[in-house]
């Protein structure tokens, strides 16, 4: 028997904290873990899950409209903020339960509390009681970043934006990346004034530069304004309660909330890591190496706080490696390569692989194919907007290196293709296959 309390000790449990701790367990490993908000994490608590489930509500708004071109008597339809809000909360309670049940079932012990490092195999709750540990594990995640400038506590995140009150006839988002344009898309679909703000002059940085210009299309076309190059200077808030952003380069802009999306960092500040001697790097993050062990060999991280790919897949897979591995004499590593990603915009983007200027500045030499097509159901709806296929092939091997869309389903398409990117196939491969039709996905294989 081991002289410490645990086996390991869990801080955080997020989607990655979760997975590593039930897998221990089920190895024999005695667990524990504290979380000191509301066990899911940011994914199933504040995050992809009840975006989601905004998301579903927000397509209904055109899918009402579109209805009527397909035969449907559709009445003229009042939007419930309040009833979404409070029906996406439940659901958001119920699947806590489910995580909270799992930890159960799997006899991990569970502090519903807040935990920092003390020592290399000690930890320290929010009442004092000091618990010890073989190791430990950090999966706190991340955090969103709010920059740092007058009137900023007037501003909500993304943790706040699923309690509000009522819906916001005018909304200013901070920001240019997913987070920033898939409530864009959400609020603008219930009928929000939307103006995103971006610092920059570039959105979804890191995604193919056609997909992301023809979503900033899209998106002026239904109606989203932008603003480029325009920082944030301060936020007045008015006796009524309204607010009013001062940007540079640009004029004020009146609105009833300010949603800051300009990213997440680790979660790390407060744990007492740095104190135990685990290395950080210049943003927060725990720098581990391919077992996800940091610079101290007791405390591993795993997830968002390591800041390697923020997805929750990702951290899932290495809470699992990191069980595997550690608990069940099976070493185990995360391949990072060719990982998909979607952006739940309205229409959503879906990506794998690297992007034509990644390729071209890698391979050099690369071939593009491109289908640019409206939606049948688009066609019949009257609607113009189009949707965009785009594959990049490796000209010396024929293999496939990229696939990028936006339309419709575009994510569910992609995730299967994903398949295709990451077990190397080749165009040949996509061409010898026979398209399904009639479809959005059979572009993919009839791509000239």
């Amino acid at each position: 028997m081991s002289n410490f309390d645990f086996d390991l000790f869990v801080i955080g449990a997020g989607s990655g904290g979760v997975r590593a701790s039930r897998v221990a367990a089920s190895y024999g490993a005695r667990v524990a873990v504290a979380e000191e908000h509301r066990v899911g994490g940011t994914c199933v608590i504040r995050g992809c899950v009840p975006k989601k489930l905004l998301v579903y509500g927000a397509h209904f708004a055109e899918d009402l409209k579109d209805a009527r071109h397909f035969g449907w008597d559709v009445p003229d339809c009042k939007f419930d903020w309040d009833r979404l809000r409070d029906n996406v909360l439940a659901e958001v309670t119920r699947l806590e339960g489910l995580y909270g049940q799992t930890l159960e079932s799997h006899k991990v012990t569970l502090f519903k509390t807040r935990a920092t490092i003390i020592g290399p195999q000690k930890v320290r709750l929010a009442d004092g009681q000091e618990i010890t540990a073989e190791r430990i594990l950090i999966a706190t995640g991340g955090w969103p970043f709010v920059p740092d400038f007058p009137g900023s506590e007037h501003a909500i995140t993304s943790n706040e934006v699923f309690h509000l009150d009522k819906l916001p006839k005018r909304v200013v988002i901070a920001g240019g990346g997913y987070i920033a344009n898939e409530f864009a898309g959400i609020f603008n679909e219930f009928g929000s004034k939307v103006t995103i703000v971006n610092r920059g002059d570039t959105i979804l940085r890191g995604y193919d530069e056609q997909i992301r210009d023809r979503l900033l299309q899209i998106s002026m076309t239904k109606g989203i304004e932008f603003r480029f190059n325009a920082p944030f200077e301060s936020i007045e808030k008015k006796e009524d309660g309204s607010l009013t952003v001062h940007l540079g380069n640009c004029d004020p802009i009146d609105a009833d909330i300010v949603l800051v999306a300009a990213g997440r960092v680790p979660n790390t500040k407060g744990l007492g890591l740095e104190e135990a001697g685990v290395e950080l790097d210049k943003e927060g993050a725990v720098k581990v190496d391919d077992t996800n062990q940091s610079s101290v060999a007791s405390i591993y991280a795993v997830g968002d706080v390591t800041n390697r790919i923020q997805l929750t897949p990702v951290a899932i897979r290495e809470g699992q490696a990191f069980a595997d591995s550690v608990f069940g004499g099976k070493p185990t590593t995360v391949d990072y390569a060719n990982v998909p990603s979607a952006v739940f915009s309205h229409p959503p983007i879906g990506a794998v692989g690297m992007t034509e200027a990644e390729a071209r500045n890698k391979l050099g030499t690369v071939r593009v194919y491109t289908s640019d097509f409206r939606a049948m159901k688009n066609v019949l709806a009257g609607r113009n907007e189009r949707a965009l296929y785009k594959m990049i092939v490796n000209e010396a091997t024929d293999q496939v290196v990229g696939l990028h869309m936006i339309g419709p389903d575009a994510p569910e398409i992609l995730q299967a293709a994903a398949v295709a990117v990451k077990a190397g196939l080749t165009k040949a491969d996509f061409d010898a296959t026979v398209a399904l039709h009639p479809s959005m996905a059979e572009e993919l294989v009839l791509l000239k």
